[in-house]
C-alpha cells in the first residue's frame, strides 16, 4: 500500500504522468467538465472537500509554473485569489468563459465539493530541472 502522499490512485497516477507544460484543473462542484477530459470527482457534499485542501495537497505533491484563474475571482472570490497570490506562483487571468474553453486542454479535472463562486484554477506543470 502507498505508504505517503496521495491516496486517491486516479490523481497519483495524473501527477505521474505529467509533463512540462501539461495542465490540470481543479474545480467547484459547478464547473462543467468537457466531455473527453477526465474528470475525477471528490465532491461529497457542498464544500467538502473544500477547494483549498485539494489545491494544497496538490501543490504539495506538483510543480507549478503558473496558475490560470478567472479575473471574476480577483473580485467575486477574493479570499481564494489573495490564498492563491500566497503561493508566489505566475497567475494569468483569463474571462471565466475563456477558462472553461481552455478547460479543454486539461490532462484532468479534480472536482471539489466548493461551492464558493469561481473557485477554478488551471495549473501548469514546471520541470524539476
Amino acid at each position: 500500500m502507498y505508504k505517503t502522499g496521495i491516496l486517491n490512485s486516479e490523481i497519483s497516477k495524473v501527477l505521474s504522468d505529467l509533463g512540462h507544460t501539461d495542465k490540470i484543473m481543479i474545480a467547484d462542484c459547478g464547473l462543467p467538465v468537457p466531455e473527453g477530459v477526465k474528470k475525477i470527482d471528490l465532491a461529497l457534499t457542498f464544500g467538502k472537500p473544500s477547494f483549498e485542501e485539494v489545491f494544497d495537497l496538490i501543490k504539495e505533491h506538483m510543480e507549478i509554473e503558473q496558475l490560470i484563474i478567472a479575473n471574476e475571482m480577483i473580485k467575486q472570490n477574493s479570499a481564494l485569489y489573495v490564498k492563491l497570490l500566497s503561493w508566489n506562483i505566475d497567475i494569468t487571468t483569463e474571462s471565466h468563459a475563456s477558462l472553461k474553453t481552455l478547460s479543454n486542454e486539461v490532462k484532468a479535472v479534480i472536482r471539489t465539493g466548493e461551492a464558493k463562486p469561481y473557485a477554478n484554477v488551471i495549473l501548469t506543470s514546471g520541470v524539476l530541472f
